[in-house]
């Protein structure tokens, strides 16, 4: 029982005369705050689940302990904070401007179409006219600029001013998955696949309304398989019956 007590009498008078000697410089008191923040920030840091916080805290905690360094004095602390808040302050503005154009992207993805015409060449087609057929290699995709087009295999039309022709440019294949037709005479402007997958890798807008069109697609799949299962049941239960 004595240990103890020792022990703990002997840490009460260490961090009384720790207090004390902080408490009489102004110096070692901003220090010991600086250092208290630093620590404070790095163990938030631990709990965060997302890049742009991460790196501001850490950006917060390099400049704490970069304060702590140069006043307690500390070299080790000084120099690896130093060392440490370049690289983070770098990477705090880098991730900050791309979530802020990941942002415009997915409000400007609607008007993907306008600035890719500029990238895009015209084609006209008479009405009947075949734009490409299913199991053909893919290499342009299109957008509909007047005219009514459809897809001659499953009798879905086509919008005007909508980007088509997505799927076969990023499938394992690359065949076409269905027959595109003119029903009226048409208007229409093309890419080549090359030209789609460099602004793909560029630009976030194109490459989140390239993945909304090909949700898009996948879900009118599913449904369409669905219904046809739906009524390859209800035919077999009214043989059955």
């Amino acid at each position: 029982m004595t240990v103890p007590a020792e022990l703990t009498a002997w840490a009460s008078s260490e961090a009384t005369s720790l207090l004390a000697a902080i408490l009489a410089s102004p110096t070692r008191m901003v220090a010991t705050l600086a250092a208290a923040i630093g620590v404070g920030l790095v163990i938030a840091a631990s709990f965060v689940r997302t890049m742009v916080p991460l790196r501001w805290l850490a950006v917060g905690s390099d400049a704490a302990l970069l304060v702590f360094g140069s006043l307690q004095p500390s070299p080790i602390t000084l120099v690896l904070a130093a060392t440490l808040l370049p690289i983070n302050v770098f990477r705090a503005v880098e991730v900050t401007r791309l979530t802020r154009r990941v942002a415009r992207a997915q409000a400007d993805a609607d008007l993907t179409g306008l600035w890719l015409k500029p990238y895009m060449k015209q084609r006209k087609l008479k009405a009947g006219q075949t734009l490409f057929s299913k199991g053909e290699p893919a290499r342009w995709l299109y957008l509909l600029v007047d005219g009514e087009m459809e897809l001659a295999d499953i009798g879905k039309p086509l919008e005007a001013g909508r980007i088509f022709g997505e799927i076969a440019l990023f499938s394992p294949s690359g065949l076409r998955t269905h027959t595109v037709r003119c029903i009226t005479n048409c208007s229409v402007l093309e890419i080549h696949e090359r030209t789609v997958k460099q602004l793909y890798y560029q630009n976030p807008a194109f490459g989140f309304h390239l993945i909304e069109l090909l949700a898009a697609r996948l879900s009118t799949d599913v449904e369409r398989a669905e219904a046809r299962r739906s009524v390859d049941d209800g035919a077999t239960g009214h043989q059955i019956a």
